[in-house]
């Protein structure tokens, strides 16, 4: 198991800069705004429940990462990643 102390700063960036940029505007985000904007919600409740959620959705993806990983190559998680992406790209275009 990798030591939590040897951090590879570039990759540690490349994951954050990657993983901010895809969640600005999505709907987890419209959805933490619409709950922000309720006047009788604490704004520290707001952010941590927000906060645990997509620790915990990060986590279910670094598990299921690592467990397809010893069944698939990376290359062809890769390609499904990227084949997955663009159905629901074509399905959102279809859709709209």
């Amino acid at each position: 198991m990798d030591s939590f102390l040897s951090i590879d700063w570039r990759v540690f960036f490349t994951i954050f800069a990657s993983v901010f940029i895809a969640e600005l505007g999505d709907k987890t985000q419209l959805a933490t705004m619409l709950f922000a904007a309720d006047k009788e919600i604490s704004k520290w409740m707001v952010f941590a429940a927000a906060s645990a959620a997509l620790i915990v959705a990060s986590a279910v993806g670094v598990l299921a990462g690592t467990f397809l990983s010893a069944y698939i190559s990376e290359k062809v998680l890769a390609y499904v990643a990227g084949v997955g992406f663009i159905a629901i790209g074509v399905w959102t275009i279809y859709s709209a």
